[in-house]
């Protein structure tokens, strides 16, 4: 049962720092695709009078269905927002010593941009306006509508210019 008083959500708006890695669970068949994002900041110094950038590269992870569209659509560099909760885990490494990572178990990933900025996927039968989201396959799917159909958003605007911000 979830605390009523308790949220694990990450949402963050960066720029991929590699293609997504595509592999396959040995035991199960099932896809996971890992990959990095880059968020920046400025910050601006009143005393020095100097701008500086910040960033923060985060280690996002997808499973199934989604994790395809990923590997498909995404390239280094693409901007896209990630959805998700921050996930902690422990292992062993080669020499003994115990690792810990923290990473980003993406939910939903949606494109940014322009159609054209998508090349080859834009070519291969994808039909939204700079975004796209995929319904992904969860170990943790108690509670989770199975029977919703979130397909792509609708491109009211005929792909011709218009916002592309996705909220």
């Amino acid at each position: 049962m979830r605390d009523i008083n308790s949220l694990n959500k990450v949402i963050l708006i960066g720029r991929l720092g590699k293609k997504p890695e595509l592999t396959a669970i040995a035991q199960t068949g099932r896809q996971v695709a890992k990959f990095t994002l880059a968020t920046n900041e400025k910050f601006f110094n009143k005393n020095t009078r100097e701008t500086r950038d910040r960033t923060e590269w985060h280690n996002i992870v997808v499973w199934g269905n989604q994790a395809e569209f990923c590997e498909r659509y995404l390239d280094k560099g693409r901007q896209v927002v990630v959805e998700g909760k921050l996930r902690t885990r422990e292992w062993q490494g080669k020499d003994g010593t115990k690792r810990r990572t923290t990473e980003i178990e993406a939910e939903n990933v949606v494109l940014l941009g322009k159609r054209e900025d998508y090349g080859a996927g834009a070519e291969s039968g994808y039909e939204g306006r700079g975004q796209g989201r995929a319904d992904a396959e969860y170990p943790e799917s108690e509670g989770r509508d199975e029977g919703a159909d979130e397909g792509f958003p609708s491109d009211e605007s005929g792909g011709k210019g218009g916002d592309d911000v996705p909220f």
